[in-house]
């Protein structure tokens, strides 16, 4: 059973309540995250789960390929919550690659147990595991590069973490709650490694549900700006690109259905925050106070685009504007740079 929380958001995800495609523009636009409310109801997988888990899941296993998912396994002892080893040379769960049917089936078996280990199976791909499940089960947004994964678990969650891409997350069994965090409270939230990580990117020191202020007391200027979203059965909730949020799944059975899409198109935003902290953060600080203006001129200032219009366009190389051509341009001259450090 999920630990009692000592601390929770006062503020809402705000809710969608005209056309979900002009709605989903606009917070995109705006970069703040939207609740739609019974976006999915008419899913049959959401209609089999009104019905009981097992309904749902056999809804689920019509799709199933039988190939191996991931799926960590956490001790009841540890609340749902995954997360590192106390010493951090590990992680508090352990992994098996197991089909599906076998996850469902191990997640049935705990249903009725009031404090059951920690089961979760996440970010399977339904092209690979469950072919037929998205035609099926067909999301009425238009992002028509996303494809749809499969999150299948008990009460549990993970601690706040972030996307690269833009997320429609979609809640097809169970009840889920998010919490998020804007951007510019990153600081605030004590992140983890970022090269050793628990499911793919960095995430938060903080034990979302018990706060310990005395170890990380800039966390309490972060929870005055989460935001929150209670999400049943049908209902989805957009997140954009970089806020941090933390899903926690509620019900002894739930399945959650989500889209990455907008990726960004050229590379890793994140590789290059690593590259410039070993490029640029321990310079001598007049050096480094030097290095931003190129940053801002380059990279992040409003006009950092035309930072090259005084040339010529056949001269203006790698600070050119976005194009197939540029992109490789920029790649061989990183690498050509790689190499010779």
């Amino acid at each position: 059973m999920l630990k009692p929380w000592s601390w929770r958001p006062g503020r809402s995800v705000a809710e969608c309540s005209g056309d979900p495609a002009a709605a989903l523009a606009d917070a995109a636009q705006a970069g703040h995250p939207l609740v739609f409310r019974g976006l999915a109801a008419d899913w049959p997988l959401v209609g089999q789960g009104r019905t009981g888990p097992r309904q749902a899941f056999d809804h689920l296993l019509q799709f199933d390929t039988g190939k191996g998912a991931k799926t960590m396994l956490g001790a009841a002892a540890l609340g749902g919550r995954f997360f590192y080893a106390d010493d951090m040379l590990g992680y508090n769960f352990a992994v098996q690659t197991v089909g599906l049917a076998q996850v469902c089936a191990q997640i049935l078996a705990l249903v009725e147990q009031p404090d059951p280990p920690a089961v979760y199976a996440g970010s399977n791909p339904v092209d690979t595991y469950l072919p037929g499940f998205a035609a099926a089960n067909r999301l009425t947004l238009p992002i028509p590069d996303a494809a749809a994964r499969v999150w299948v678990g008990n009460a549990s969650h993970v601690a706040p973490h972030f996307d690269i891409s833009e997320n429609i997350a979609v809640v097809a069994l169970g009840r889920r709650r998010v919490v998020l965090f804007p951007p510019h409270q990153t600081a605030n939230l004590y992140v983890g490694p970022l090269d050793v990580t628990i499911a793919g990117q960095p995430v938060s020191m903080v034990d979302i549900r018990a706060p310990d202020l005395e170890r990380y007391p800039r966390y309490a200027e972060a929870m005055e700006h989460a935001v929150v979203a209670e999400l049943e059965a049908g209902d989805a909730i957009y997140m954009p690109s970089l806020w941090w949020h933390c899903i926690e799944a509620l019900d002894p059975a739930n399945i959650l259905v989500n889209y990455w899409y907008n990726a960004p198109a050229n590379s890793s935003p994140f590789a290059a925050l690593v590259h410039a902290m070993l490029a640029v953060r321990d310079l001598p600080p007049p050096e480094k106070a030097a290095w931003a203006h190129w940053f801002d001129h380059f990279v992040f200032a409003p006009d950092a685009a035309d930072a090259a219009a005084h040339l010529p366009p056949h001269a203006r190389g790698v600070s050119g504007p976005p194009g197939a051509g540029r992109a490789e341009g920029v790649r061989a001259f990183v690498m050509r740079a790689l190499g010779a450090g």
